[in-house]
């Protein structure tokens, strides 16, 4: 029984990581791509306070999940990277 309570915190941290949203994730990865650890400890601490007052759409949330996928640091200064993660609109 000891052995359990010890892993049911390993094994629900994966179930508990999935709890947040596609844009939510969207974000926290460009927040991932910021020049330095404060920059980027501010960024995520902006998204955890907008994310806890604007509730996106599910066309919100669906946009979000095809755009993770492409979002990459290494390409998000570029224009196609821009558009990549949702930062430009496609003319």
């Amino acid at each position: 029984m000891r052995r359990l309570l010890f892993l049911l915190p390993l094994l629900a941290a994966p179930l508990l990581s999935g709890c947040k949203g596609n844009c939510r994730q969207l974000s926290e990865t460009l927040c991932n791509c910021a020049a330095n650890s404060v920059e980027q400890s501010n960024c995520l601490q902006r998204v955890a306070n907008r994310a806890s007052s604007i509730s996106p759409t599910s066309d919100d949330e669906t946009l979000c999940g095809q755009l993770l996928p492409g979002c990459d640091c290494h390409t998000v200064n570029t224009v196609a990277g821009k558009y990549n993660c949702g930062l430009a609109r496609k003319p």
